[in-house]
């Protein structure tokens, strides 16, 4: 399996970050190995200072398929979780500085922490909240509705350039709000008013 990842997909987070708004999705990618599950802690690597969270709508890809048109994109997935993409912001920024590719950067182990997948039938995925808090704090809170590229966009994108396989992870994006975490620390991701990831910083 393969994680996609998608930045600069809500333009408040874009702001924050003094980032150029995207005509089309930004693509990245993590190996396997940055996946974290079952609530497992996150121990905080020696080569960074400023890890940032990043909270994402997950969607599982249960079919395979490439060059897959828009309106039969949401065949390709049935299944929503939530996640949080761990971000080396002082690596970003070097790598960034270079014009250097940034995966030391963001795709790091245990840099996805996930959540168990959930139906996404009884979900309006249009218009989904979702949310992070740290050490009971709300930190980021967004909605769906406010992606630049919505969930079938999304998939029909990546697929023209790589096969999604059964099993595959697509993080969406994440909205304004991120910020650093530190050893003790607590972090909490919920869709809606339900809580589906709990990951202790070490």
């Amino acid at each position: 399996m393969k994680i996609i990842a998608i930045g600069r997909n809500y333009a408040a987070h874009i702001a924050e970050l003094n980032n150029e708004k995207p005509s089309q999705p930004v693509v990245f990618m993590k190996p396997d190995t940055a996946l974290l599950r079952n609530n497992a802690p996150f121990y905080y690597p020696e080569f960074s200072k400023d890890i940032h969270f990043e909270v994402e709508v997950l969607i599982k890809i249960n079919r395979e398929g490439k060059y897959i048109d828009q309106k039969f994109a949401h065949k390709y997935y049935e299944e929503i979780g939530i996640g949080i993409d761990f971000t080396a912001r002082d690596l970003q920024s070097k790598c960034k500085e270079k014009g250097l590719p940034w995966e030391i950067a963001k795709a790091f182990n245990g840099s996805a922490p996930i959540s168990e997948f959930v139906a996404k039938e009884g979900h309006d995925l249009s218009n989904l909240n979702f949310s992070l808090k740290q050490n009971g704090e709300l930190k980021q809170q967004g909605n769906t509705s406010l992606m630049l590229f919505p969930f079938d966009e999304i998939v029909a994108y990546v697929s023209k350039f790589f096969t999604l396989k059964k099993g595959d992870i697509v993080f969406t994006g994440t909205p304004a709000g991120v910020g650093p975490i530190a050893i003790g620390d607590k972090l909490e991701a919920f869709i809606e008013e339900e809580k589906l990831l709990e990951v202790e910083i070490k």
